[in-house]
């Protein structure tokens, strides 16, 4: 007898619920618009909040000129011995710059102090550098080093990842890279008992240098 009463009370409930007009339905979502809001401010300098913020140290550098002089009191600074460079274009720049690095792969697990790369894009919203593997140090010189020195111009800067990824469709076309990945300050992880460790699965510092290559 109660649960046919209990039934009763479901039902006249059901029918009541059905009685009424149908509630207002919200729009339905513009899944075409973007999910951030466009930044408004300079890209730059979004950018290097967003980087510091992730943990990265940043480097101002006027032009290459200035980049070569910032990169060798770095080096000097750090004590680095061995800066593992394998980009042909880079290898180039250094040794008319004057400035030591190693070309080599021998030992270079036993020796990666430190390694110099470029990189696709850097990518304004969240502070990342947009690797990949066409590069000549592919994902080696961005994880095994204690140090990642990144080099990269303001004319690299684009406000999202998907414009990031845009310009790697463009750039690459039918030859897109195997591995793209970004990079978001040094590796660190808080996994045991809650406390910070830095460099646990790939470098402890991650160094940016930004060429200022656009017009005042």
């Amino acid at each position: 007898m109660y649960e046919a009463k209990t039934k009763e009370i479901v039902l006249r409930k059901v029918r009541e619920a059905l009685a009424k007009p149908a509630p207002f339905l919200p729009p339905t979502p513009d899944f075409t618009s973007p999910l951030h809001h466009t930044a408004t401010d300079d890209l730059s300098v979004v950018f290097v909040e967003a980087f510091i913020k992730n943990s990265g140290t940043f480097v101002y550098c006027e032009n290459e000129e200035d980049f070569f002089d910032q990169l060798y009191t770095f080096k000097r600074e750090q004590n680095i011995e061995h800066l593992f460079v394998w980009e042909a274009n880079l290898q180039k720049a250094l040794y008319h710059a004057g400035i030591e690095y190693t070309d080599s792969e021998q030992d270079f697990v036993q020796k990666a102090q430190a390694s110099l790369t470029t990189c696709e894009s850097l990518i304004t919203r969240t502070g990342s550098i947009l690797v990949s593997s066409a590069n000549a140090g592919g994902r080696r010189l961005s994880i095994y080093p204690e140090t990642h020195l990144v080099v990269a111009k303001a004319s690299q800067l684009v406000p999202d990842i998907k414009d990031g990824l845009q310009k790697l469709r463009d750039k690459y076309k039918e030859n897109y890279p195997s591995m793209v990945s970004l990079v978001s300050g040094p590796s660190r992880t808080a996994d045991i008992e809650k406390t910070l460790v830095m460099g646990a699965h790939g470098p402890k510092q991650l160094v940016l240098f930004l060429i200022d290559d656009l017009p005042n």
